[in-house]
C-alpha cells in the first residue's frame, strides 16, 4: 500500500514549469531516490510535499488522505518530515538542545518560554535517545556550530527524526560531504529503511544506487523514468538526460 501518493503534481513560476504533472508513490519501508540534473525541481517537488509550496494543481495523498491544502505544520504532525539542502541547525545552541527543541515542538510542551523546558527531563531523554541512534550520542553537549559538516547534516535527520515521522523527505543529505562522512551518512540513511519510507533526493549516484529500492528521474520538471536501479541504469533516456553512459557504467561495476 502506498505511503505517499502525488497524482499530477505541477508547479509554475512564472511562465517556468518546476514540475510537470508529476505522479508517483512511496511504499511503506520503501527508499525511492529523486535524480536529475540541476534545475530538474526536485527540491520543488520536496516543498510541494513538504507544504513548503503550494502547488498549482495535482494531488498529494498521504496513507489516503488528501493532504493537498495541508499547511506544512499539519503535515509535520502527521508524520512527514524533512531535511533541507542547506544545514538548517541553531548553532548556539547544544547538538541535544537542538534535537529537545523540535521534541518540544511535536509535543506542544512548555511552547512558550526555553526555561521550563530545561526542567522537563522526559524531553531530554528522548532527544538524548534520537541523538544516539542518529550516531551523535557522543556529541550531545557540543554546539551545532562546533560540529563537523558532516555531523551537522546528522544532526538535522536526528531533527527530523524527534518529530516521529512515517516519511522523511531527505533533501541532498550528503552536499559537501567528504568520503568517510558519505559513508556514515548512507549506514545512517539505510539503518532508517528498516522503519520509514524515505524520499532521498541526492547527486551521489554511488549513495543513490546502493541505497535505493526504486529509482525516479526528473528532467525539467517532468518525470522521465521510474524504476528499479538496474533499469535505470540501463534506461538510454535516463543516461542521455542525466547519468551518461561513462557514469552509468561507474555505478555498474
Amino acid at each position: 500500500m502506498a505511503m505517499l501518493e502525488l497524482d499530477g503534481l505541477t508547479k509554475r513560476f512564472g511562465g517556468v514549469l518546476a514540475t510537470d504533472g508529476v505522479s508517483l508513490h512511496l511504499a511503506a519501508g520503501e527508499l525511492l531516490a529523486l535524480i536529475g540534473p540541476n534545475g530538474a525541481g526536485k527540491s520543488t517537488l520536496v516543498n510541494q510535499l513538504s507544504g513548503a509550496l503550494r502547488s498549482d494543481a495535482g494531488t498529494i495523498r498521504f496513507d489516503g488522505e488528501n493532504i493537498t491544502a495541508l499547511p506544512q505544520h499539519a503535515r509535520v504532525a502527521r508524520g512527514i518530515a524533512r531535511s533541507y539542502q542547506i544545514t538548517n541547525v541553531f548553532r548556539r545552541f547544544s547538538a541535544l538542545d537542538n534535537v529537545a527543541l523540535a521534541v518540544q515542538a511535536r509535543s506542544g510542551s512548555s511552547l512558550r518560554f526555553w526555561r521550563p523546558v530545561a526542567r522537563e527531563r522526559a524531553l531530554f531523554d528522548e532527544a538524548a535517545d534520537v541523538l544516539r541512534n542518529a550516531g551523535l550520542g557522543a556529541r550531545m553537549d557540543v554546539p551545532a556550530g562546533a560540529l563537523a559538516h558532516g555531523e551537522q547534516r546528522q544532526l538535522e535527520v536526528a531533527m527530523a527524526l524527534a518529530t516521529r515521522p512515517r516519511v522523511l523527505l531527505l533533501d541532498e543529505p550528503l552536499a559537501g560531504m567528504g568520503p568517510d562522512e558519505s559513508e556514515t551518512m548512507v549506514a545512517l540513511i539505510a539503518g532508517l529503511k528498516r522503519r520509514h519510507a524515505i524520499l532521498l533526493v541526492e547527486h551521489d549516484m554511488d549513495a543513490v544506487f546502493r541505497l535505493a529500492d526504486r529509482i525516479a528521474v526528473l528532467v525539467y520538471g517532468r518525470l522521465i523514468a521510474c524504476d528499479a536501479p538496474a533499469a535505470i541504469r540501463g534506461n538510454a533516456e535516463v543516461r542521455a538526460a542525466y547519468l551518461g553512459d561513462e557514469v552509468a557504467g561507474e555505478v555498474a561495476t
